[in-house]
């Protein structure tokens, strides 16, 4: 019975990391999830906010997942988990809840690019909005992505 559970233990492909984590399907999402989001930050704060409360969302889903996602990235390339199975759950959770927020930023970002529509400044307004609002569902699909490919493996 020990060899059994031995066997399937080993047959569980191992956490990469250092460049490997580039070359892996799951964790090579993580970058241009980072720079996806750091996207929907610089176009968001580029704009002149007419819906504080909904751009502030964005804004804070959106900083705080990159820098997340960062800090994530550098423990896959430094190594840091230690193939451990805890890594793999904490990655799953970490990236199915930035999902969720990141999609409800996004519907958020839409309703407000289709308010800039009629604001003052609206041309230069309206297009920062909805290239926002483009990338920040181009964002959300790769952290579903991420998160069904890890539930998955």
């Amino acid at each position: 019975m020990a060899s059994v559970g031995s066997s399937a233990a080993s047959t569980q492909p191992a956490l990469p990391s250092g460049p490997a984590v580039f070359k892996t399907i799951p964790y090579a999402f993580i970058l241009p999830e980072i720079l996806c989001g750091t996207w929907v930050w610089i176009l968001v704060a580029a704009t002149s906010v007419s819906l504080p409360l909904l751009q502030g969302w964005v804004m804070y889903v959106s900083l705080t997942s990159c820098l997340i996602s960062l800090l994530l990235l550098l423990s896959y390339l430094l190594g840091f988990h230690k193939n451990s199975e805890n890594w793999k759950v904490l990655d799953s959770l970490y990236h199915g809840t930035t999902a969720i927020l990141y999609m409800s930023a996004a519907v958020l970002q839409a309703n407000a690019t289709i308010n800039s529509e009629f604001s003052t400044n609206a041309p230069l307004n309206y297009q920062l909005n909805s290239a926002a609002s483009f990338f920040a569902f181009l964002t959300t699909f790769l952290y579903i992505f991420h998160a069904f490919s890890i539930y998955y493996q």
